[in-house]
């Protein structure tokens, strides 16, 4: 089941007569228990624009999915939003030599334009289009290492009584528009892509305690699982505790596996996947281990061997680990 995390950048929210339609949508779509859907209505965070940094990071961090839903404001991002980018998406965060909080999430911009969609091209008195107009979210989006999704937009969306469109028609497109976004999340959330990733990131962070029974990572393993290291070949349940054994003797707890790649191809059977991975390992080691205190920065390619059932459980046949650099 992935996060869902939407941000709504609307500066007046309760007086919105499209955006509030599609958040509720929303929520009522994806709700509890299907989904783990959060709302962050910065308008009502934020009024006087002090942006929490550390919650909103904090809600990042556990998201799968990010939603920027806003109205779009002179060809770009209302400013509350803006601000939000530029004290969240902080330096070491989204970007920089330690900024990978944001790798690998998928990240959809989802708004409401007032012109028509005529007016949006070279003849139109916008003259550019929506997708040239939003390349600086879509480059932020790539330099934060996150998977920029096809944009959900809408055109016609201003009641302006008497002048311009009529509630009922906006509110509809606004329905509508709030379908097109739910079919969107339900797409990556059942993704097998999506699925992996999120098995990934739960399987090393409960590995890089290194303080956890056994019993909870071999529960994703097959019980003939083979797994190649370079310490050696090990096979079975029995042969992963000992390899989990040596691991606790070298690397003192709370070490960190960084995802910094991962593909996932279809074999032949259905139900069964390679994942192919990069990972960076970051680890303080004990004294009188064979690393002898030394500090790990290391890079290994690893290749899984797995299989899906229909419930969505993943269990690992083949773990293989390949050392780049150590």
């Amino acid at each position: 089941m992935s996060n869902i995390l939407v941000i709504s950048g609307h500066p007046d929210l309760a007086n919105s007569n499209t955006n509030t339609v599609i958040i509720d949508h929303l929520t009522t779509q994806l709700a509890a228990p299907s989904y783990r859907l959060e709302v962050r209505r910065l308008d009502s965070l934020y009024p006087n624009f002090q942006i929490d940094v550390a919650a909103e990071q904090a809600a990042l961090v556990n998201a799968d999915i990010v939603v920027l839903q806003f109205p779009f404001y002179w060809y770009s991002a209302p400013a509350l939003l803006k601000k939000w980018l530029d004290d969240v998406f902080s330096y070491n965060f989204a970007y920089g030599a330690e900024g990978d909080k944001l790798k690998g999430k998928d990240l959809i911009l989802s708004f409401t334009v007032g012109g028509p969609e005529e007016s949006y091209q070279p003849l139109g008195y916008n003259h550019f289009s929506i997708e040239q107009l939003i390349s600086p979210l879509q480059q932020t989006a790539y330099l934060a290492g996150m998977n920029f999704v096809a944009p959900i937009y809408t055109h016609r969306m201003v009641y302006i009584p008497g002048v311009y469109n009529t509630l009922e028609d906006v509110q509809a497109r606004a329905t509508a528009h709030g379908q097109r976004l739910v079919n969107q999340i339900q797409q990556l959330s059942n993704s097998i892509d999506s699925k992996v990733s999120k098995f990934v990131t739960d399987w090393f962070a409960d590995f890089d305690l290194l303080t956890v029974a056994p019993e909870r990572l071999t529960a994703h393993l097959s019980e003939d699982v083979k797994m190649i290291m370079p310490d050696g070949e090990f096979i079975g349940h029995q042969g992963f505790r000992d390899w989990y054994a040596i691991a606790r003797k070298t690397f003192k707890p709370n070490c960190q596996h960084i995802v910094e790649q991962l593909s996932v191809s279809e074999q032949n059977k259905i139900g069964y996947y390679t994942a192919e991975l990069r990972i960076r390992l970051k680890a303080e080691t004990f004294p009188k281990s064979a690393l002898q205190g030394e500090s790990v920065n290391m890079l290994v390619n690893e290749t899984w061997q797995l299989s899906v059932t229909d419930n969505g459980d993943i269990n690992i046949s083949e773990y293989l680990v390949d050392v780049v650099n150590a």
